[in-house]
């Protein structure tokens, strides 16, 4: 009984039969629709879209890159980076401090319509931007900038300025912290060299007593004391007695000034290594990417879709009509078996 009565139903309703019963109302409804949304696609400002293509930059460490030592530990300044170093850079993009620097070089509250003086003018200024410059990460690792604006020119400037400020904002941060860590280990390397100076000076007063090399210096003395003593020679044996005495006296001081000293030199130009890499991080900067594309201003718009916007629109008022129609047609048939 349910088939039958679903049967009749599918048969009563059938598409084609009910496309020609209401072939009127829905050429008219999907008419005005299409002529409707032509209007507004016509109202709706263009836009021009302009794309820089970037790719990261495996590191930008000017320490790591150009002055390191150790070859192992060296990093190749024209390797590209990796999907870590695009998602950071994905992230400075999205900063507001890149943002910020473009919405006050372009006054975009001003190019974007909107009035300082009315209330959430800054949040609709943003999310007017964010709406227009959008970021993404390409299968291929790269970073795709893409630029929407009703002014080509503009568009193009602003995509080429966001990936220039994009060294700027990432120099900026790295400096911050480059220059911290070099006032630490700039105070360390003072403090060893004030630490060496006070050793050398130290030594250098033992040298005037009369020691400068202990170790052969000493084999000499004995040498010529014991034959002084030897041969009886009571005067060089008490001259050779003083110059005993003061090696004596400061021999183990040498010797320990002399080894502590060569130990301090080898860790002191250590340091000074570490210092000058710190040093050029802190002072000195490489690009953090690649260029593969700059914007330039587009020749078409890219937005809107005017055909587009016409189909969608004229299609989608079409199938709620049709919809509209059965519901209706459906509710009537419901009352009337009532």
């Amino acid at each position: 009984m349910q088939d039958k009565d679903y049967q009749k139903n599918f048969d009563s309703t059938n598409l084609i039969f009910f496309l020609l019963r209401y072939r009127k109302p829905l050429i008219i409804i999907s008419f005005s629709a299409a002529l409707i949304s032509s209007v507004v696609s016509l109202l709706i400002q263009e836009k021009f879209l302009s794309t820089v293509i970037l790719f990261p930059a495996a590191s930008n460490s000017i320490s790591k890159s150009l002055m390191a030592e150790d070859f192992s530990g060296k990093q190749d300044i024209n390797a590209f980076g990796e999907e870590e170093e695009a998602e950071q850079m994905l992230q400075i993009l999205n900063s507001d401090d890149i943002s910020g620097r473009i919405r006050t070089k372009y006054n975009l509250m001003k190019h974007y319509g909107f009035d300082s003086g009315e209330q959430f003018a800054l949040t609709n200024t943003v999310k007017e931007y964010q709406d227009n410059v959008t970021f993404k990460r390409t299968e291929f690792n790269s970073v795709r900038i893409d630029v929407l604006d009703h002014n080509k020119d503009t568009a193009a400037m602003i995509a080429n300025d966001v990936a220039a400020l994009l060294d700027s904002v990432r120099t900026r941060m790295q400096h911050d912290r480059a220059r911290q860590g070099l006032r630490i280990i700039e105070n360390e390397y003072f403090k060893m060299q004030t630490y060496m100076k006070g050793m050398e000076d130290s030594l250098t007063a033992i040298r005037r007593r009369g020691l400068t090399d202990f170790e052969v210096e000493v084999e000499q003395l004995t040498k010529a004391y014991y034959d002084a003593v030897a041969k009886g020679n009571t005067q060089l044996v008490n001259q050779l007695q003083k110059k005993v005495d003061i090696f004596a006296e400061y021999g183990s001081a040498y010797l320990s000034l002399t080894e502590t000293l060569e130990f301090e030199r080898e860790q002191l130009a250590l340091l000074r290594a570490k210092y000058e890499e710190t040093r050029a991080d802190a002072n000195e900067s490489l690009t953090t990417k690649f260029v593969v594309n700059r914007a330039w201003p587009a020749e078409k718009k890219a937005y809107p879709i005017r055909w587009l916007i016409v189909l969608v629109s004229t299609l989608s008022t079409f199938l709620l009509t049709v919809l509209g129609i059965i519901a209706i047609e459906n509710f009537k048939k419901f009352k009337t078996e009532e």
